[in-house]
């Protein structure tokens, strides 16, 4: 799902998610979360500032659960 994190003022909080990812072939960062079409619908026209497949990247995570 192609989503540059612009709309609905979720600029910030889409570069720290682990969902937004660089795409090559469209030379830009994508929300890559995998929806079907009834879920791409609520996502797209909700009104709301916070998205609800919303999950923080966290690179530190399996370290910490090595130590």
């Amino acid at each position: 799902m192609k989503d540059n994190g612009k709309r609905s003022g979720r600029q910030n909080k889409c570069e720290s998610c682990m969902y937004f990812d660089f795409d090559e072939e469209y030379d830009g960062y994508i929300c890559t979360v995998s929806l079907d079409e009834d879920e791409a619908v609520d996502f797209l026209t909700e009104r709301s500032n916070d998205c609800p497949y919303y999950r923080l990247y966290d690179e530190y995570k399996s370290v910490r659960k090595q130590n």
